[in-house]
């Protein structure tokens, strides 16, 4: 086996998801690793030291082909399994492989809540695409690479930062995975260490309303203010992480941080919770157990279809305070 094309063409979780794919395919068969994604996408897997080539899917489709025919791969790793990757396979004409993404099974799980999902992580059903390669899981768990430049030194930010600290990711993708401002800043207001608020531009209003609502003292909001790669840092220098159903989930999980996972219309039964090596199973998922409305998607909706949305507010704020705690404590004894 001389070259390998991956394909995953989405989205940020998803992309860091397959990194213990990538390192064991590289050091178990030293193949030529080339990735397919989405040019959003591009730069966190140019990062990675296990790939060798990232291509981007271009606007034109058949430039995107014949790019790729070019290059002369001796097998395709599936691991978005859709329509758009099949038909690049079926062009590029070599010997593919993929994995069962139980599409019938999350639908039932979703729509009628009978779970026959597998007590399997999806990562662990990734590797079902790499067994004919001979490629087993090593257990080492996920990966992220931050570029030197995008390295940030949390007493730069704040010289409230010089000492532990938990970093909390407060957005999300889809609004049924975010938890209300007021009820993040009543769990902020409860924590002893100080907390960095991360996520993008787009959170910038509850950043502020968690603002004016916590009575925390030691409170700074980094929201809309950096980029990926620098939100990862600062998560990989925190004591622990507090964040959604979301991509930061993934690479908290990828530094092996302690984590605290707040879902609201997803279930971690899905298969996309926190992979963490085999040594470290430090996280702890956050959930409204018993409704007969969850999950109501497989992804998430901008409005709760219920209009209740007790999926987040019938968090217990108690319970996840007491959980960061004790995972702080856990770091400094």
């Amino acid at each position: 086996m001389k070259k390998v094309l991956v394909i995953r063409f989405s989205s940020i979780g998803d992309i860091v998801l397959t990194t213990p794919v990538i390192r064991a395919i590289r050091k178990q068969t030293h193949a030529e690793i080339h990735l397919l994604t989405k040019t959003a996408y591009a730069d966190i897997y140019r990062s990675n030291p296990n790939i060798f080539k990232v291509h981007t899917i271009d606007p034109d489709k058949q430039q995107t082909i014949s790019h790729l025919l070019k290059e002369g791969f001796d097998h395709i790793v599936d691991l978005q399994k859709n329509l758009k990757s099949y038909r690049i396979k079926r062009r590029l004409h070599v010997q593919t492989s993929s994995f069962p993404k139980l599409n019938r099974k999350k639908w039932m799980l979703v729509n009628f809540k009978l779970n026959r999902m597998p007590k399997l992580h999806i990562v662990d059903r990734y590797f079902e695409a790499v067994k004919k390669l001979g490629v087993k899981n090593d257990g080492q768990g996920l990966e992220y690479y931050i570029p030197a430049r995008d390295e940030v030194s949390p007493s730069e930010i704040s010289n409230q930062l010089c000492q532990p600290y938990i970093a909390y990711a407060i957005g999300g993708q889809h609004f049924t995975k975010i938890m209300p401002p007021e009820k993040i800043a009543s769990i902020v207001s409860r924590l002893s260490l100080p907390v960095v608020l991360l996520g993008s531009a787009s959170d910038k209003q509850s950043a502020e309303t968690i603002l004016k609502s916590s009575t925390h003292t030691k409170l700074i909001n980094q929201c809309g203010r950096l980029n990926l790669n620098q939100s990862a840092s600062i998560i990989q220098q925190a004591a622990v992480v507090i964040c959604h159903d979301t991509g930061l989930m993934h690479i908290a999980a990828a530094f092996n941080k302690p984590i605290v996972s707040i879902w609201g219309n997803t279930v971690p039964e899905l298969g996309m919770y926190p992979y963490m090596p085999l040594n470290n199973q430090a996280f702890h998922i956050a959930e409204v157990k018993g409704l007969s409305c969850r999950p109501c998607s497989k992804i998430g909706f901008q409005k709760c279809p219920k209009k209740h949305f007790k999926c987040m507010l019938y968090q217990d704020e108690n319970q996840i305070v007491s959980t960061t705690n004790q995972f702080i404590s856990n770091t400094q004894s």
